[in-house]
């Protein structure tokens, strides 16, 4: 969608008071976010849909927008810090943490595990709002949990831009998704789309 499209559908939607899922889908897919084909996720599913978060992250009137909404569900929690997974994660964190006016950490791997790296720390009793893009499997917002809880933080809550899951991940605590699709995901060895002979492609990488 052209950048003019665009921001006509962005004034629309800073016009209302809430956003409703179908209008942040409708954002998703105007801006060309929601795509169809053979992916393989990060979880190390395959899927014939994929959310490419950067097409909304490309656009930072809409980016700044969604987290602005992200944000109002958590409106009475005090928030002092962000907390995010690398890589989506990072720009959500400081797109956040400017709106608060508080600061923003993320967890990155490290021999394969998501840690706190380049100084970050978290100090027991902090409000911490973990915030991440898309989810699936939830892997990076367990591990992400794990690390704010064992700096015995206090967590003010989950928010992600969307969980392809449709709600049925559980960390156990509730989290706030401003959109749930329910998506399918195929395990490598049983993938109707691999049967099909569709060449897989690693979102951000040629194809595998």
């Amino acid at each position: 969608m052209p950048d003019a499209q665009c921001l006509l559908l962005f004034n629309h939607q800073l016009s209302t008071n809430m956003m409703t899922p179908k209008e942040v889908e409708n954002l998703f897919l105007k801006s060309g976010a929601l795509l169809s084909g053979h992916f393989l996720l990060s979880s190390g599913l395959h899927s014939d849909a994929y959310l490419e978060k950067f097409r909304i992250f490309e656009r930072p009137f809409l980016h700044s927008r969604l987290i602005e909404e992200l944000l109002s569900r958590f409106a009475d929690k005090k928030i002092e810090t962000i907390l995010s997974p690398a890589l989506g994660g990072v720009i959500m964190a400081a797109e956040a943490a400017r709106q608060l006016k508080i600061r923003a950490v993320f967890a990155e791997k490290e021999g394969g595990k998501l840690t706190l790296r380049r100084g970050f720390t978290l100090a027991k009793g902090e409000k911490v709002l973990i915030l991440d893009d898309i989810i699936t499997t939830g892997g990076s917002v367990k591990e992400t949990l794990e690390i704010a809880r064992a700096a015995e933080v206090e967590i003010a809550g989950i928010g992600v831009l969307a969980d392809r899951s449709g709600g049925k991940v559980d960390f156990g605590m509730p989290h706030i998704a401003l959109m749930n699709l329910s998506l399918p995901v195929y395990q490598p060895d049983s993938c109707p789309i691999c049967a099909q002979g569709i060449p897989l492609y690693k979102p951000g990488s040629r194809k595998i």
